[in-house]
Formats: structure tokens, sequence, C-alpha cells
């Protein structure tokens, strides 16, 4: 992984300590709320329902295991025992005094981290696929990548004040993990026809109050182009795009007023200007960057066969069959801890979680953890021999439900309990939902499902590209939930259509059922939830629930 050098450290300090000077000066009534806010929103702090919500910045979701223990420390020091993992692979904490987060911004610069550019209209935090390295089905790692993006994106003094938050994901597998067609900047790592690597670049995809999917407007975009054409983008869009409405100042807007084409041909202009400047990338900064992201020591190791370890233990045999992931050297593993436990917000995980994961990492791989945008943690490099003995130790920790990949696998924002933008509580109708279908039989049987709860428009839970989707609406001043279908995330990414009327929180389970009912008995051999929607369409779904 990426190494913090002086230079990083220094940018870091600097801006803790200006950011202490500022808190300071706020608390001592020399600087207004107004004034605050834009600064506080630069360092990841927001003010929510009950309390501050500081979001820790995790480049590419990548974690080493000094970093985890560091987290483990602050959850316990300065907030309530946990954090929560965002769907941008960030670390939320939802309890921390405003007064003690300069203290914990100089803790995370112990451990090379900080929550810079975390909030506010800026180049966001670059996510990527938590398999990004070790994928069996990689193209190209994309962690590199996204560390060129990270670093061209930090303190861009162009790119301060954007006219809205910018978000800019990168895949580098044939199955897109990382949800590129629904960024303000999708990359897709691709080979061009000589086999050399490329880009493939989507645009103006986003999710929230109008959710959009991404138009390609380069297919194969040479490396060496790759910042100054980001930069072409990100200069039209602060351009261009509107400052009078924050519902309509998204890249997306943009985008879509002027079409895809028009947009490109934008682009093209302005790059025209810049391609072969000083944000060229040579070949030496690339291999510098690859240079962070060699592969470990491995073992020389033959695929080991479990089955028969797995016939004696039916309960390793679901936990090996849903979250162990094919790994691109033979006799190792991706394993995916789960933090979707029943009756606990799905994404929360606790002081002690981060230690023994800590661990876990140490003892079982090479010191190294991912955060996902599924909300959930992955060790990437276990040998296949060790996965018995590392379930046992997942089991008694709580992060071994073997529900990775099936409808129990909910992405869920914090919602109402502690979203001050929220309509609704999206924790108890994820907690609801796992109660009402907790056989693990069933589960299986149903295949994969992909099931998304935002409580409000802004679409943190991704509600839009769930497979089933519930969104938190007010109506009357009461929580009313409505139900989306059809929504995937995938290269051929689909929005999901909306059912009907909304309904009651206590409605919920019944509804999902009666969805399920109908996928069921719809269904043809090998069909999955998607796959029987995209053949028979909403309105089988719709009759049944609302008969």
């Amino acid at each position: 992984m990426y190494a913090y050098d002086q230079y990083d450290r220094q940018i870091v300090s600097q801006r803790v300590a200006q950011y202490r000077d500022q808190t300071e000066r706020y608390l001592a009534g020399k600087i207004s709320d107004e004034q605050f806010l834009p600064l506080r929103l630069q360092n990841g702090l927001y003010v929510q329902r009950l309390a501050p919500m500081l979001r820790i910045a995790v480049p590419y979701g990548t974690l080493n295991s000094r970093q985890l223990r560091k987290l483990a420390h602050i959850c316990r020091h300065y907030d309530k025992g946990y954090a929560h993992i965002s769907t941008r692979q960030n670390i939320q904490l939802n309890w921390p005094k405003l007064e003690e987060v300069p203290d914990i911004l100089e803790e995370l610069l112990e451990v090379d981290m900080h929550a810079i550019q975390t909030s506010g209209n800026c180049i966001r935090n670059v996510t990527a696929d938590q398999f990004s390295g070790v994928a069996a089905d990689e193209v190209e790692d994309a962690r590199p990548w996204c560390e060129i993006i990270r670093q061209w994106s930090t303190f861009h003094p162009e790119f301060a004040f954007l006219p809205r938050k910018f978000k800019i994901a990168v895949c580098g597998s044939e199955q897109d993990r990382a949800a590129v067609m629904v960024h303000d900047i999708g990359l897709q790592i691709v080979k061009d026809p000589e086999g050399n690597t490329a880009f493939k670049v989507i645009v103006g995809g986003g999710l929230g109050r109008t959710p959009v999917i991404g138009s390609v407007i380069h297919d194969a975009l040479p490396p060496q182009h790759l910042l100054t054409y980001l930069e072409a983008i990100v200069r039209v869009y602060n351009q261009l795009g509107r400052r009078d409405n924050k519902f309509k100042a998204r890249i997306k807007i943009l985008v879509r007023a002027m079409g895809a084409d028009a947009f490109k041909a934008k682009v093209e202009e302005e790059w025209a200007f810049i391609k072969d400047g000083q944000l060229s990338l040579p070949e030496e900064e690339v291999a510098r960057a690859k240079s962070f992201f060699t592969a470990p020591d491995y073992l020389a190791l033959q695929n080991e066969d479990l089955q028969a370890v797995a016939l004696e233990s039916p309960a390793f045999a679901r936990w090996l069959a849903h979250n162990v992931h094919a790994h691109k050297q033979d006799g190792y593993a991706i394993v995916t801890l789960s933090l979707k436990t029943t009756g606990v917000a799905p994404g929360d995980i606790t002081s002690e979680q981060f230690e023994a994961v800590a661990n876990l990492a140490e003892e079982y791989g090479f010191g190294e953890a991912r955060s996902t945008h599924q909300q959930n943690m992955v060790l990437p490099d276990v040998q296949q021999k060790q996965l018995f003995s590392l379930w046992q130790r997942l089991e008694s920790l709580e992060l071994a439900s073997p529900t990775v990949g099936t409808m129990n696998d909910i992405i869920c924002c914090p919602g109402g309990d502690f979203c001050s933008l929220a309509n609704a509580k999206s924790i108890p109708i994820a907690e609801a939902i796992q109660r009402r279908f907790d056989d693990l039989d069933y589960l299986y049987d149903l295949g994969e499902i992909e099931l998304n709860i935002s409580g409000c428009m802004n679409a943190c839970g991704h509600h839009h590209i769930g497979n089933i989707g519930i969104l938190g609406v007010d109506k009357k001043g009461q929580e009313f939930y409505q139900v989306s279908l059809g929504g995937s995330q995938g290269l051929n990414a689909s929005l999901g259509k909306i059912l009907g009327p909304s309904f009651a929180q206590e409605d919920i389970p019944d509804v999902i059922e009666k969805i399920l009912n109908c996928y069921v008995e719809r269904r043809q051999p090998d069909e999955d939830f998607l796959d029987t929607f995209n053949r028979i369409g909403l309105e089988p779904f719709k009759e049944r629930v609302y008969a």
C-alpha cells in the first residue's frame, strides 16, 4: 500500500494545526456558525441530528493493522466504542465532541490518516474495487491509479469549491465491484486493441434526487493522458455547472442538459490545451506509483480441496460458499468479514472488532484489510489451508455471518437515527427484514439479491441501484417507505422502477415477502432476481403487492 513521505505528513500536520486554531476561535465566539461551516466541512465534520459526525478518509478502502488499531483506540476514547463503514469505503464516527475533533485528527496523523476532502464541494475520497490487486478476474490493479488520482485531487487549488461534491471510482476487474456507472467519473480499466492498458471513461453518473446512469465519453484513454483528461472534465464542470440550485448542481445535470456528445466535445476542446502539459503522466511516474503496490511474499502453494472439512461442518461450508472469493494466487483466498449481524446497524464495527481485524490481518495475511462500499471488511490474502481456523475466529467475533451476496447483506445508510437530512429511519427497516428472513436455506435458494436502503433522496444507501431498493419518505409528518425494483450496479447498471405508493414501516417485511413470493413463483431455472424482473417486468410484482 502507499506509504506517506515527509511531504504528505507535513501537509496533513499543517492542516491539523490550522483546524485546531479554527476550532478554538469558533468555540471562543470569534468565528460565526456560517464562517465555521466550510472550515469544518473541509475537515470531514458534519453536524448531525444528535451529535457531530466525523468522516475519516480511507483511500480506495485500504487499511493496515496499525491504522486499524488506531481506529479502535479513537472509537474507545473519543466516541461510543464503534464506528460505521460508509458506502464510500470511509470510516464515520457518530458521537465525537466538537472540541475534541482536532485531537482525533492529530491521532490520525500518527498513522497517516486524515479527514480531508471527505465532505464539501470538492473531489471526495477515490473509491475502488475492494478486491483490487488480488481478484481472480482482474485486468489490472486499480490502486496505483487511484493513488495517482488521490495525489492530483487533494488540495487541488482550482477544484476546492466546485458547484457540488464530486466522486470518482476506479475498477480494474471484469466484474464491476466499484459501481463506476453511477459516479461523477467512473474509470474502467480495459485493454486497447494492442493489449495495452487504457481507461473507459464514464461521466455524469450519480444517484440522489435525480439518478442517472453515466455516459461513456472515451472508450480507451491512454494512461499517460489520465490526469489531463480528468482535469479537462472537472474544469468544464467547474465552469459550466450550476451554482444557483444545489439540487441541480451535480455534473450529471450538466451532462444531461448538454447531451453526452456535446459535453465530450467541450471536454476535448479544453483537453487540447493541456493534453501534453505538466499533468501528462510519464512512464516513470506510473512505475513509481505501481512500486507501492507490488505483490507480497506469497508462498508457492497449491489450491486446497476443502470439501472434506466442509462436509464435516455445514456452518463452515455455508461461510466458505458465500464469504470466500477467488484469489489470483494459487493457494490463497479473499475473505469478506460480514458487518451485517442482525440487530446491529449494517456497516457498524466495534473497537474490539477493529483490533481483532488488525490481529487477523497480521496472522492470516500481510497486515492489510479493506473496507468495502457494501459496508463490510475484507482480508485480501488468506491461505486456503487456514480458512477453517480463520472462520472459527470470526465466528467468535460475530464477523462470520454467511450472508455475503444474499438479501440480508443489506446496504443501509444511518438514516433518521443519526442524519439530520433523513426523512425516515433506515436501521430498523434493515433489522426487521433480517429478522423476518433469517432462514439461511431460504436466503440461499433466493440467490443473489442486492437490497439497499436510504433514509432520504440523497441516496447514501444506493437504493436506486438495489435489486430491491427502499427509500424513506415523509408523508404528512409520518415516516413511510417507497419500494423500487430492478436496479443494479454493474457495467450494465440500471435504475430501479418505483413499485407504487409508499408503505408504513410495519408493512415493509410483508411487502418484501410478497415480492419474493412472486419472484420464486415466476422465475425460470438458473434465473436470479434481476433476470426474472427484466423478463416479466414490474406489473406482476405490483399486482401481488397491492392486490
